[in-house]
């Protein structure tokens, strides 16, 4: 009798360090995880006078040699940047100090030149400071590639909470539609017996609950919101390690999102867009989208077309290109709309109109 056997390789982080001044801390946590040697930091040009100097002084204040790079983008080009330095000065592990574009980058590199990467997010804007994928942009579109998950994360949310609050609340409608992301999942384990994991798909439910319950809480400069949203980042990206893929996290939105980056270039940041497709994408499961629409306004996330700052016929052609997003992950999208469906969609959940 042949016996199939299950496994799966999960990649989860060894510590996961937040608080009040943590970036303190960064080199007692990296002696913590024995990491020696030569280390680079990837930051952006500002995040790189604000603190990547400061992580710098940290490390080699405990004898590490420290080398900075800035990146601009989360392109090939970049990534082959910072790869040449790495190799250059012999690297033992690599750090991502800033927002999306440069712990995307760290990680991919971190990933071909297998060498540990530390994440150190200045801003809750999305859940990739956890993940194992990482949004790379190539001949002018996002694509989502295969990376390494962070060794540790180390959040201070002093430095997130003096952050633009636009930042924090983009974290929050990304969070959000996990809600979407795990409906589509079910949708694609009935419909095309898609595997599934009930612990990674509540695990990321109720990640979005509290972000929902805790709506009227999030404020601007508020330290303690910016210790709510980052612990939900992390258990978001545990519930994709945990699946081995995106999936919790990753849905018909993900795929609105993505068209509307192609669509309209500039049409706000990435978790702004996925929170709009979360409204209209419960709407198409049927679910509860006021409710949704009425937290993310709380928080102070865009829920129109106006408010992210876009026109309303780029809404309607996102959706209507939505499909062709990852067609090898079924969602309620799958089939697509036509335009008239569209429209509809857009104007029953006040996103246009």
């Amino acid at each position: 009798m042949d016996i199939n056997y299950k496994h799966i390789w999960m990649q989860l982080p060894r510590s996961v360090i937040f608080g009040h001044g943590v970036i303190d801390d960064l080199a007692k946590v990296c002696i913590e995880l024995k990491l020696d040697g030569t280390a680079v930091i990837v930051s952006g040009e500002n995040t790189m006078k604000l603190f990547g100097s400061k992580a710098k002084g940290v490390l080699e204040d405990s004898s590490y040699d420290v080398h900075t790079v800035a990146v601009n983008n989360a392109n090939d080009e970049q990534v082959k940047k910072v790869e040449n330095l790495c190799m250059e000065v012999k690297t033992n592990f690599i750090l991502g100090i800033g927002g999306g574009k440069s712990i995307d980058v760290a990680k991919v590199v971190s990933k071909t030149l297998s060498i540990p990467f530390i994440s150190v997010p200045t801003a809750a804007s999305h859940d990739g400071i956890v993940s194992s994928t990482a949004s790379v942009s190539r001949n002018g579109q996002m694509v989502s590639v295969e990376a390494k998950s962070p060794l540790a994360v180390v959040a201070d949310t002093k430095v997130i909470a003096g952050g633009p609050h636009r930042l924090l609340a983009s974290g929050c409608a990304d969070i959000i539609s996990n809600y979407t992301a795990v409906q589509d999942w079910e949708l694609a384990h009935r419909l095309c017996g898609e595997a599934f994991s009930e612990y990674a798909s509540t695990l990321s439910s109720m990640t979005a609950q509290i972000i929902m319950n805790s709506s009227d809480s999030i404020k601007p400069g508020l330290e303690e919101s910016a210790w709510m949203v980052i612990k939900a980042l992390v258990s978001s990206g545990v519930a994709m390690s945990i699946a081995g893929s995106s999936r919790p996290a990753s849905g018909s939105e993900h795929k609105f999102a993505h068209a509307l980056s192609r669509i309209a270039p500039d049409s706000g940041l990435h978790g702004e867009q996925c929170g709009l497709g979360t409204i209209m994408m419960m709407y198409l499961h049927g679910g509860d989208w006021q409710s949704i629409k009425n937290a993310l306004s709380r928080i102070g996330a865009p829920t129109t077309a106006s408010e992210l700052g876009i026109r309303e016929e780029h809404i309607i052609q996102a959706l209507l290109y939505a499909h062709n997003i990852r067609p090898e992950r079924y969602t309620i999208l799958s089939r697509g709309l036509n335009e008239k469906a569209a429209v509809n969609l857009a104007e029953s959940t006040g996103v246009i109109g």
